[in-house]
């Protein structure tokens, strides 16, 4: 019987041969027999661990929403001190907008993922939209802990602006990826709202936020 971590190479390598048939192709070109090819298995063991495409698919969102997470936690351990809930915010909004390979892959397959599921029911069926879901209840927290220390107005709800928030994040992220903007451009957008929701910055704070760290 195959060890547990056996398994989680399997899954890893289908789910990175997916990425790279969607990225390089587009996700038109995305069938079990091309991500099987790709990773270099077999069809039957693409279906044994993933059944259907649009399961496959969500295990990739999945897979690349951790990836994504844990390079939010990275920047934060970077930075020379504990960081304030804004920088928090700012550091977390700007690791989801697509300024380079890893963050413009992510931004791709879900945006088409979810245009995909506009005319596939069974992708529709898939909880394909928790991702987003979870990033909106972080902010929110993230938001919440801002008013408990202070740094944001008790007038603001956590839950509708962190809703707001994804949305800029999501519609700025779009822009970048089609070339409307450059990713200086949309960062300034997020800070400049960020600036509204948030008492002024200390001199101390500024410059130690997620503009610190984008490359």
């Amino acid at each position: 019987m195959p060890r547990t971590a056996d398994h989680a190479q399997r899954r890893t390598q289908i789910i990175d041969g997916l990425v790279r048939v969607a990225t390089r192709d587009g996700l038109h070109a995305v069938t079990m027999r091309a991500v099987a090819a790709e990773a270099g298995v077999s069809v039957r063991l693409v279906q044994y661990y993933f059944e259907t495409k649009a399961k496959l698919l969500l295990a990739a969102l999945r897979h690349l929403e951790q990836h994504s997470h844990e390079r939010w936690a990275a920047r934060l351990s970077a930075l020379p001190r504990s960081p304030a809930p804004r920088t928090r915010v700012e550091t977390l909004l700007a690791e989801a907008l697509p300024t380079d390979e890893a963050s413009r892959t992510f931004h791709t397959l879900w945006t088409s993922c979810a245009m995909l599921a506009m005319t596939d029911p069974e992708l529709a069926a898939q909880p394909f939209a928790e991702g987003p879901d979870r990033l909106e209840t972080q902010l929110a927290d993230l938001l919440r802990q801002a008013q408990a220390d202070g740094g944001l107005t008790r007038a603001v709800d956590p839950d509708i602006e962190s809703a707001r928030l994804l949305a800029l994040s999501h519609g700025l992220g779009t822009s970048v990826l089609v070339g409307r903007r450059t990713p200086e451009a949309a960062m300034e957008v997020l800070n400049h709202h960020l600036d509204l929701l948030f008492t002024p910055r200390r001199a101390a704070e500024r410059g130690t936020g997620a503009s610190a760290h984008r490359g």
